[in-house]
């Protein structure tokens, strides 16, 4: 374990914030190149390797109703699959005399940010501190910003980082929660790490991997499914559907609770709420599962954490806002994945439940 005691240490970082000219602000993603030309070592702790990408299963005409995309270039050639995708190698960076203060990182005059400026108060986020207590000798960030700013992407990255973060010092993170259900997960998959909002780091280590889900990734991903999957137990059973209901980030689906109690009196699926129910109710739920429906969203994540191979998720996509990340993760590990793009009505959107049939009828092939 690694020495973490109180101190009392002077922070430059008050002033220098405001200093115009001195400060390069990043986000804590994607930065390998940046971390690289500040670190004084760096090393690569898995290989990369390349994958081909699995076609969706979707209706005819999906396509034409969408009018906005979210996080996704080319939804066609995305669900068409066939892709040839290159996963970058997992890298370590070895960063020395580091300051992490109100949801930030600091090195030299570069800041990395870990959250988004709108989950930080105006105070934190324009008066840091100039006095620190807390000093740690060597420590590891495993957080993201995109980790910190999505759950299910927090569920991907930031708890397999947390694993190889474990070898290379005290995993530390920030006080500044991204959802409620973190808390359950850390300790349903043994994570402790060390939360501070102000703290100086002698010596520091940064994993990034780009955003890819190399051999390595899916070998840890695969390791956490097994841990929740061996706390838990269940027969297989039609499918969950999972309530989003306005968590997160908002996209109303009108009938999302007739589309949910139609498949559980016709299909026998069962209906999880994220915003009523547990971790431990989720997983219980999800279990066995041969499908995951709900609305595009983290909130599905938690299915996905524990199906099978071969199992299958159908996303519910509204048209102003269509996102195909979740096939990244289906693609990793083995999944089938669908898709039915609903029809928008002013601000929200509703599904035709013919068309959610006929879609798990290819799901289920």
């Amino acid at each position: 374990m690694s020495l973490i005691k109180k101190r009392i240490r002077f922070s430059p970082i008050g002033y220098t914030k405001y200093l115009k000219g001195l400060e390069q602000t990043h986000t804590m993603f994607r930065q390998g190149k940046v971390l690289e030309s500040l670190a004084s070592k760096s090393w690569e702790i898995a290989p990369g390797n390349s994958t081909t990408s699995k076609k969706a299963f979707f209706l005819d005409n999906q396509f034409e109703r969408i009018t906005r995309t979210a996080y996704t270039d080319n939804p066609q050639l995305m669900m068409q699959g066939g892709i040839v995708i290159n996963h970058e190698p997992t890298k370590a960076y070895l960063l020395k005399n580091i300051w992490m203060i109100n949801g930030s990182v600091y090195k030299g005059m570069h800041r990395f940010l870990l959250h988004h400026r709108n989950k930080l108060s105006n105070q934190k986020n324009y008066l840091p501190p100039v006095i620190v207590d807390t000093e740690i000798k060597n420590a590891s960030v495993y957080s993201s910003y995109d980790g910190n700013e999505f759950f299910g992407l927090w569920l991907t990255d930031d708890c397999t980082n947390y694993k190889l973060a474990a070898s290379e010092g005290t995993p530390i993170t920030t006080n500044i929660f991204t959802s409620p259900h973190m808390f359950e997960y850390e300790k349903l998959l043994g994570m402790n790490p060390y939360r501070t909002n102000g703290a100086y780091i002698k010596d520091a280590v940064f994993i990034d991997d780009d955003w890819g889900n190399n051999s390595k990734k899916q070998e840890l991903f695969d390791q956490n499914k097994q841990m929740l999957l061996s706390k838990f137990s269940g027969s297989s059973h039609s499918g969950v559907f999972i309530l989003r209901r306005n968590s997160g980030k908002t996209r109303i689906m009108l009938n999302e609770i007739e589309i949910a109690e139609r498949l559980r009196d016709q299909y026998g699926f069962k209906i999880v709420d994220v915003t009523k129910h547990t971790v431990q109710e989720i997983i219980a739920a999800c279990i066995g599962a041969k499908t995951i429906v709900g609305i595009e969203g983290s909130h599905l994540m938690h299915g996905l954490m524990v199906l099978e191979p071969g199992a299958s998720v159908l996303t519910l996509q509204p048209p102003s806002r269509f996102c195909g990340v979740l096939k990244i993760t289906t693609d990793m590990q083995n999944l089938n994945y669908g898709f039915v793009v609903g029809i928008q009505k002013e601000e929200d959107f509703y599904v035709n439940f013919e068309e959610v049939e006929r879609t798990l009828a290819l799901l289920r092939f």
